[in-house]
């Protein structure tokens, strides 16, 4: 009997498991009708947990701003602290707000920054981790947890083995930064030899706005490039 009723529970997970492919297509299709008509944008990461009297949630406003006024379209994650403060800059700057907001038990809810056309919601990290990947003309990387890590090592991955283009990875905010990146080029680089030299210049790190468009409008001048769908 209890053969059979673990057979029976297998099997229906297994089923499961195939109709939420469906889901998954669904949430791909939505995003790329969705996303490919925006126009060329930068992401912006960060802590969902920063308050708005936090310097790096002004910074991130100011820095969404200068990117706006650069040509740009700002998307983030969509949700609160360093998202919503990416959000507002660039609303403040009448530029294009894109949020990818995603389901979580805590912390996530949309912020009320993002464009009323440009609010997407996904159930699945990996989908809504392909459209930041395949739509944006670079990172601006500020002081976050574990899912801004995972964006950030994801994108130098990828670059790094070639599956996507080249594109500007700029961190901001040299103290929280520094630390990590010394890691990655003494242990990781120089230690373990993991990686090449050449890794290390897959990403800078800056402290002002005016350094992140610095870097984001010399790569583009330099690769002359256009955006990347």
């Amino acid at each position: 009997m209890r053969k059979e009723q673990h057979h029976k529970g297998w099997n229906e997970i297994k089923t499961n498991d195939s109709w939420a492919i469906f889901k998954i297509m669904g949430e791909f299709v939505n995003g790329f009708e969705k996303m490919s008509a925006i126009g060329p944008c930068v992401s912006i990461f960060g802590s969902a947990r920063t308050k708005p009297e936090d310097r790096y949630y002004k910074l991130a406003v100011k820095v969404a701003q200068k990117i706006v006024e650069s040509g740009y379209g700002v998307i983030t994650g969509g949700g609160p602290g360093i998202m919503e403060a990416g959000n507002k800059g660039a609303h403040l700057a009448g530029g294009t707000s894109v949020g990818l907001n995603i389901e979580l038990p805590f912390e996530q809810h949309d912020n009320p920054y993002i464009d009323s056309d440009k609010s997407l919601d996904f159930d699945y990290f990996f989908v809504r981790k392909v459209m930041f990947v395949k739509y944006s003309q670079g990172f601006v990387v500020m002081p976050g947890g574990f899912g801004t890590l995972d964006e950030l090592f994801e994108a130098m991955t990828l670059i790094q083995t070639k599956k996507i283009g080249r594109f500007p990875i700029i961190l901001v905010g040299t103290e929280f930064w520094a630390g990590i990146m010394d890691w990655v080029k003494d242990t990781l680089l120089e230690r373990f030899g993991n990686i090449s030299p050449g890794d290390i210049d897959l990403f800078k790190i800056v402290d002002t706005e005016d350094e992140v468009i610095e870097i984001l409008n010399s790569f583009y001048k330099e690769y002359n490039l256009s955006p990347n769908f």
